[in-house]
């Protein structure tokens, strides 16, 4: 009789823990480790292709994003997931197929926005239209849109006077009007008093310091000395010279790949052509960096107005109070250039 007892005691362990087991599974499923080092806090984007649960899977595992497909299909049916297209930022503390659900399913549907090394508003367009829902198409529409371009403070010819150069998370359903408003709330954020201030003792507008800043930006790469720069063209300014700044030239041609500007580049017609227009050109020739938008609004302060490359690699300039002492620097220079 005992014997019969023990035995049933036993089956009924059995069967608990075999239940416990059975409806504990799907728990351990959820909190299993399954993203793979190298997506955490990464961003990734599941294409318009992927429709179903199945794809969206098999999307992940040969992304290398999770390491059992299985587990994470099972998962996400529990958690009621619908596969959507878009792209998701994995949070840097997500390990487990419940936060990868958790990611994609909820407000973490978003566009990283990477600006930096931009000239045009084509170039601008395109992008934006890779990195964001709106096509480019619709970007250069509404970057010659006037009308709504002035409610952003800006037109067509200084649109990009609204970008700062930087890395921005934004929701992936926002529109391409959306992603200009935000751009004007952080180029507003950058724009402080102290900022302003200093903008305004040079008797210039932020748009008119930024399109300064992308001159600089562009006539050199060797950050220490771009407030001297900055200084020259201020210099100029202030005396009513022409600024003379080959970029400008450069951004008047249309052809990027100048490596020099030649005297029939110079007479090209263009209202961002300094070498025949005095003042500022119409708007930003690129899209300046912080760095050389605080060059201009920190600018050295000296008597130079001229600058040539130094003859050698560094990206350094030989700087100039006079045409005489400057031209001898060209020369040098020209004699470097035309020996190599």
């Amino acid at each position: 009789m005992l014997k019969k007892i023990l035995i049933g005691l036993s089956l009924l362990v059995i069967v608990s823990i075999s239940a416990a087991a059975i409806w504990l599974y799907p728990y351990y499923l959820e909190i299993k480790e399954n993203i793979s080092e190298k997506a955490r806090n990464k961003s990734i984007e599941i294409p318009d292709t992927v429709q179903d649960l199945a794809q969206v899977a098999d999307y992940l595992e040969n992304e290398k994003i999770i390491m059992d497909k299985s587990s994470f299909i099972q998962t996400a049916v529990r958690k009621n997931y619908q596969p959507a297209a878009g792209k998701f930022k994995i949070p840097k503390e997500a390990k487990n197929n419940r936060d990868l659900v958790l990611a994609l399913r909820a407000q973490k549907r978003i566009a990283e926005i990477i600006l930096h090394n931009i000239r045009t508003k084509e170039q601008l367009a395109g992008v934006l239209g890779r990195q964001t829902s709106s096509d480019s198409n619709t970007y250069i529409a509404l970057f010659q849109d006037s009308v709504y371009l002035k409610t952003l403070g800006v037109k067509p010819e200084t649109l990009i006077s609204l970008f700062i150069p930087n890395s921005y998370e934004i929701y992936w359903s926002v529109d391409a009007k959306g992603v200009l408003e935000r751009m004007k709330k952080e180029s507003d954020k950058f724009w402080t008093n102290e900022r302003l201030q200093k903008a305004k003792n040079l008797n210039l507008s932020p748009v008119e310091v930024y399109t300064l800043a992308s001159i600089v930006e562009t006539e050199s790469q060797y950050n220490p000395e771009r407030p001297r720069i900055a200084g020259v063209y201020l210099n100029r300014l202030r005396q009513g010279w022409k600024l003379e700044a080959d970029p400008t030239v450069v951004f008047a041609v249309g052809d990027f790949e100048i490596r020099r500007v030649l005297r029939s580049h110079l007479e090209t017609p263009s209202p961002y052509n300094t070498y025949l227009n005095m003042g500022l050109p119409l708007g930003p020739i690129y899209m300046a960096s912080i760095n050389a938008i605080d060059a201009v609004l920190d600018y050295e302060k000296h008597e130079y107005m001229f600058f040539c490359a130094k003859p050698d690699l560094s990206g350094a300039h030989s700087f100039a109070r006079t045409l005489d002492a400057h031209s001898a620097n060209a020369r040098e220079y020209h004699r470097w250039l035309n020996s190599r």
